[in-house]
This record gives C-alpha cells, structure tokens and sequence, in this order.
C-alpha cells in the first residue's frame, strides 16, 4: 500500500467530504450555478499563485538535484499550464490575468495557501508534499470519477472541459508521479508516530479543499 493510500484511509470521512462534495457533484450535472464557478475560479487562480510558491520552496528544499527538479516542474506546471485554464475560462467573462491576479483572496483560500506554505517552512519536504497531496492528487480522482457521469462529458455540460482537463492522460500522470514520490520520499517507512502526524496534515488539507468547494457554493 502506497503512503497516499494508508492516508485517505487515515482521512476517512474527510477525503470522501472532499471528493464528493455536492460542489463537484453539480459539476458533472451541469447544474452548478455559474456564479458558484466563477467564485471557485477566481480564487483557484490565487490559490494557484500561493502553489507556486509551495513548489519553489520544494526546489529549495531539496535534498538532491532530483528533488529539486521535481519541485521546479511542479512551478512550471502551475504557471505555464495550469493557470492557463482558468484565463482560459475566466476571457469569457471579461476577465483578463491580471483582473485575477488582483482580486481580493476569499478566507478560505487564505486558510488553505498559508496552511501549506506554513508547513512548507517549519516542516520537512515530506510535510510539504504531504500537505499538497489532496490537491494534486485528490483533483486527478474527482476528474476520473466525474468522467464517468453519464453526460458529464457532453457538449451542453458547461463544466465538461474543466472534467476533462482532470481527468486526462496529462493530469492522471501528474497524480501518479505525485504518488510515487510521496513513496520515494518516505523511502523505507515512516514510524507510526511519524505517520499519524502525517495523516493528521492530509485530513486537515483535505477539510480545507472541502472548504474551498463550498466557498464557491456560498457564493451562489
């Protein structure tokens, strides 16, 4: 079992509130208002923002040029491909980058960036990428599953080229090397005081994705 595995199992109720919750859900229906979208939107392109920086300090908190690497790819992915998405999206309504960029950050997102970017600091990589994980990885489960949702998929679904982006080839290969090295980083094992510590850091990231999709709900 994979170190992700034993920690959505640790997380229980609180990744399963995550990854499906009603926000998604209207999602693959094509019922979620737009407003609740347009919220999540924007303030995902913040949120965004703040990754980025997690994904620096990974960089230099690197241990190897290897693990450098992989925090310097993870920069570029957020800032030249993900990213792109929501300016994507957000040109149809008028909003250009840096209209996003200089929104106000909703409490939610505040909570969650500063979160990780706090554990990113006083903690160790594994911390760090520990914290990430709901986000990185939790994204490529929503996607596949909505996927799945007849009609989810269909040209009159408003929300099927944000599903289809997750659940890609592209982004499905993000999570799985997402995966791999959270093992890698654990090398052998972590001890079970170890592990609880970590488990406690992914339920509290995977709470506050939950509180990052009813933001967007509140907002409808």
């Amino acid at each position: 079992m994979s170190l992700y595995d034993r920690l959505v199992a640790a997380a229980g109720d609180d990744w399963r509130a995550y990854v499906t919750h009603p926000f998604v859900e209207a999602m693959a229906a094509g019922t979620l208002p737009e407003a609740a979208f347009r919220h999540y939107l924007v303030q995902d392109y913040l949120f965004l923002i703040q990754f980025g920086r997690a994904y620096a300090l990974a960089a230099y908190k690197g241990r190897t040029l290897a693990e450098m690497r992989y925090g310097l790819d993870g920069l570029r992915a957020i800032l030249d491909g993900e990213m792109a998405l929501h300016v994507k999206y957000c040109q149809g309504w008028g909003l250009t980058p840096a209209d996003l960029e200089a929104a106000d950050e909703d409490l939610p997102t505040v909570a969650y960036t500063r979160f990780v970017l706090d554990w990113g600091v006083r903690g160790d990589l594994l911390d760090l990428h520990v914290a990430l994980a709901p986000c990185m990885i939790g994204y490529a489960e929503i996607g596949r599953r909505l996927a799945a949702v007849p009609g989810a998929l269909a040209a009159t679904n408003p929300y099927a080229p944000w599903i289809a982006e997750y659940a890609g080839d592209g982004y499905q290969q993000v999570a799985a090397s997402t995966i791999a090295h959270l093992d890698a980083l654990a090398g052998d094992g972590v001890g079970e005081t170890r592990f609880r510590q970590l488990a406690g850091l992914f339920a509290q990231a995977s709470r506050l994705e939950t509180a990052f999709w009813q933001m967007g709900l509140d907002r409808a």
